[in-house]
């Protein structure tokens, strides 16, 4: 109390020192006084009242609990009372023994009084029953069957009431209503069979089916009396409880089951159609029969049954039975996406169970899956598997078809653009389409798994249709006149890259939701390149195989005197251009651009062999005119190959022969350092050994001069950026020049 006290103090001194900091705040303490005074008196005021509701709470429970005890000192008098009667009537309830046992008695002659009729007619009535189960008045059947039952039942109890041990009396009632049993088993017998042929009985005679139905639930009920009875006495009639209710819906799943299974007519070997066939004919008998029995048969259950939703069911365990047994079964990849296609997308669509028809009954969104996850993924494992297999096959059979149309006479098939293709990317894509519609039939996911794979396969096809291609040409060398269209069918190949690149892209526009680039597509992209750039590598390499013999003759003292070789050199290069006009873009530039470069590092190189050596200032500038005139045929020549009226890299490559053919025709031979320098600034990838080679040919320049030129240019030579396209790069000087000139410089020292 007291730790209370202070603590309520020491806050009051913290209020107290919160309003008077400031000395104007002194003012006004009276007003904080009254002001905390109506404060302190409505806390009073709430806490006396809260007092006051819990005494009132208080004096009400008393006042309660005061009553409950008067109570039960009534009830505890009312019991006292109550046993003392007990005990007094226990002497009654002895003697009153003999009237018990005569109520009994009488209980039992009464019951066998009334059954007095059946009993003496059960013959009469089992007979009649009988015939009318075979006439199929069900209804009448049931109506004697039942009182049969009753009578047998009612002497049955009263004589377990009288003596439960005395079977034989038991034994001797059962063996006189034996019949009614067998009449039970018949007439089940009967309803089993309406209930089988339910789905054509609600057409043809829907009052059949009621009649059984309301038969089921006679038995229903009884079955519950007598349980109800059991449960109090003991006693249970034979037969009891029948439960036809429950095996009436046993009847009706076998008779879904067996429909479904029925519907299969054919098999692999007599039809390879046979699953498509089989899936079709389920998809209409379980649509059909859900329509009749929305339409029809809901009319003859009783409404608590939930019909509709119960064969919905029914059909639903049913058809995943039986999808379950197939999937089980060794089927081939055509039949895998069958059954997926129609478990994943034709089942529940409308074609099927969710037909408008049927959608307002039942949701199927909420149905469980046909087959279980892990079946779905072993047969799409199991399709990926037979369709890599297969597709493999397939490829090679492709190329192994494609490799002997490279051996025809004939010329290959042009496109509407008239360029030479033959029919490999068409047939290649047109497996892979196939597949990948087959794919998307299943699912999204599935798709672009297929798409992968073909994409996988494509790299793996394209590096032996690279190898085929370089198998190709190594033939093709050993005997030049075979194949006969050689080039046109290795120009064939080379725009099949450019087809495979557009299909491609095309494929994965088509079937492919992400757009990002894959490891598959850089490979396949190096793989088409290379196929292409070797392809139009073999084709130069043929151009040149032609052009090697006037090649040897530049720059040699016959092609000085007048040599035709050049004239010869643009008449073949043309030539072979006019077949290679049927290389598609960019294929086509890129060859024509290789082979400018080609002839120019070819004629250079001539130079650079020194195959001849000018003998004076006549023949220097005789060979320099030819040389530029050589350059202009060359540029005019591959500014009509590329349809180019002007182009950097044309003029340069040709200018470089010119540039050449300037050093040679300079007459001054002191001017001859700037001339070389002028060479080398426009073409910094020329080495030492191309000027001593250049000057070698010229043929008049003296050691002193030469050696000054190279040292000269080895301290000032511009550093090769590798910008432009380089031409003396690729050009080696025969080792022969460089020791000839060597020994030249050598002798001339000595001396």
């Amino acid at each position: 109390m007291e730790e209370t006290n202070r603590e309520a103090e020491a806050t009051a001194v913290q209020r107290v020192a919160g309003m008077l900091q400031r000395s104007d705040q002194l003012d006004k303490v009276e007003q904080y006084r009254r002001r905390e005074a109506r404060k302190k008196a409505s806390v009073e005021a709430r806490l006396k009242a809260a007092i006051q509701s819990q005494l009132d709470g208080v004096r009400t429970g008393l006042t309660q609990l005061h009553n409950a005890l008067v109570d039960v000192k009534d009830i505890q008098g009312s019991l006292a009372d109550v046993s003392k009667d007990w005990r007094q009537s226990i002497n009654t309830i002895e003697s009153l023994k003999d009237v018990k046992d005569a109520v009994v008695q009488h209980s039992q002659l009464a019951s066998a009084v009334e059954n007095l009729k059946n009993i003496f007619s059960v013959p009469e009535i089992v007979e009649e029953t009988k015939h009318l189960i075979e006439q199929a008045e069900l209804l009448k059947a049931h109506r004697k069957l039942m009182d049969l039952e009753f009578s047998r039942d009612d002497l049955m109890y009263e004589q377990y009431r009288m003596d439960s041990k005395n079977t034989s009396d038991m034994s001797l009632i059962r063996i006189y209503f034996e019949d009614v049993q067998s009449l039970s088993d018949e007439l089940a017998k009967q309803l089993w069979m309406v209930l089988q042929r339910s789905m054509g009985t609600v057409r043809r005679d829907p009052t059949m089916l009621v009649s059984v139905v309301r038969i089921i639930e006679r038995e229903e009920k009884i079955d519950r009396r007598m349980t109800d009875r059991n449960k109090q006495t003991g006693f249970i009639p034979p037969g009891r409880p029948k439960q036809w209710k429950e095996n009436m819906f046993k009847v009706l799943e076998s008779t879904v089951s067996t429909r479904i299974e029925g519907t299969q007519s054919e098999t692999r070997e007599s039809d390879k159609m046979w699953l498509v066939r089989l899936l079709e004919l389920t998809r209409k008998y379980v649509l059909d029969d859900l329509i009749v029995v929305q339409n029809l048969m809901t009319q003859c259950f009783p409404p608590h049954y939930n019909t509709f939703h119960r064969f919905f069911c029914l059909y639903h365990r049913g058809v995943s039975a039986r999808v379950q047994e197939l999937a089980s079964e060794d089927l081939e990849a055509n039949e895998i996406v069958s059954l997926l296609t129609w478990v994943l997308n034709t089942y529940k669509s409308e074609e099927m169970m969710g037909h408008p028809d049927l959608r307002s009954e039942c949701d199927v969104n909420h149905l469980e899956p046909l087959l279980p996850q892990d079946v779905v993924d072993e047969l799409l494992s199991k399709y990926v598997q037979t369709f890599t297999s297969n597709i493999t096959g397939w490829l090679r059979k492709a190329l192994e078809t494609d490799k002997k149309d490279w051996q025809k006479d004939t010329e290959p098939e042009a496109d509407q653009d008239g360029y030479y293709q033959t029919t490999l990317p068409a047939i290649v894509f047109q497996m892979f389409e196939q597949n990948l519609q087959v794919a998307a039939q299943i699912n999204e996911g599935f798709k672009e798994q297929v798409l992968k794979l073909c994409l996988k396969q494509m790299n793996t096809f394209l590096i032996r249709y690279k190898e085929e291609a370089i198998a190709y040409k190594e033939d093709h060398l050993r005997d030049r006149q075979l194949p006969q269209c050689y080039i046109q069918y290795m120009i064939a190949i080379i725009n099949n890259c450019q087809t495979f690149k557009e299909s491609i892209n095309s494929l994965k526009r088509k079937y492919s939701q992400s757009s990002e680039p894959t490891a598959s597509d850089a490979n396949i992209e190096k793989t088409l390149n290379e196929v292409a750039k070797e392809g139009c590598q073999f084709l130069l390499d043929e151009v040149f195989l032609d052009l090697e013999l006037h090649l040897n003759e530049l720059l040699t003292r016959k092609w000085l005197l007048g040599s035709h070789a050049v004239d010869t050199i643009c008449v073949t290069v043309e030539d072979y251009f006019n077949d290679f006009n049927k290389i598609k873009k960019p294929f086509n530039l890129e060859m024509s651009g290789e082979a400018h470069r080609r002839v120019v590092v070819e004629y250079i190189k001539a130079v650079m062999q020194k195959r001849i050596t000018f003998r004076n200032a006549e023949e220097r500038r005789e060979g320099a005119d030819r040389m530029m005139k050589e350059a202009e045929q060359f540029k005019f020549l591959f500014r009509k190959l590329t349809a180019v009226s002007s182009g950097e890299d044309t003029d340069r490559l040709c200018d470089s022969i010119a540039a050449i053919a300037e050093v040679f025709k300079l007459t001054d031979p002191t001017l001859l350092y700037l001339e070389v320098s002028t060479l080398v600034s426009k073409y910094p990838d020329i080495r030492e050994e191309h000027i001593v080679a250049l000057l070698a040919v010229r043929g008049d320049a003296t050691r002193d001069m030469r050696q000054t030129i190279i040292e000269t240019l080895s301290q000032s030579k511009p550093a090769y950026m590798g910008i432009m396209q380089p031409i003396f790069k690729d050009i080696t000087v025969p080792s022969m020049t460089m020791t000839s000139m060597t020994s030249m410089a050598t002798a001339k020292l000595l001396k």
